[in-house]
């Protein structure tokens, strides 16, 4: 996990440095429902790449979001599922899935 002095002084950009991008915020909400394999994610999220699932997922799981299962068997399985720091963001997802539901009903 990174230091308290590398993040935002505001607890909102906090969130947003952790969260921010479209491709992170779409990797949690898959991640909510069930652990995934690295290329049933990549499947599930059309246009994004496999660098850049790479480096999002290795970026949650340094800050704590994600946790990164490796059976260890050959042919190699790895599963990637939300942490219960992880799983805190869900009141969050769920209000923006609530907002995006409002926003396209008053269109």
């Amino acid at each position: 996990m990174k230091k308290l002095s590398e993040f935002p002084e505001c607890p909102v950009a906090t969130t947003v440095s952790l969260i921010g991008s479209k491709w992170k915020i779409l990797i949690i909400r898959n991640l909510r429902m069930r652990p995934w394999r690295f290329n049933e994610l990549q499947r599930s999220l059309e246009g994004i790449s496999q660098k850049v699932l790479t480096e999002s997922l290795r970026q949650m799981i340094e800050d704590g979001l994600v946790n990164r299962l490796d059976y260890k068997t050959n042919p190699p399985h790895v599963e990637y599922s939300l942490t219960d720091l992880g799983k805190n963001l869900m009141p969050i997802i769920d209000k923006m899935a609530d907002f995006g539901n409002y926003y396209k009903s008053i269109l």
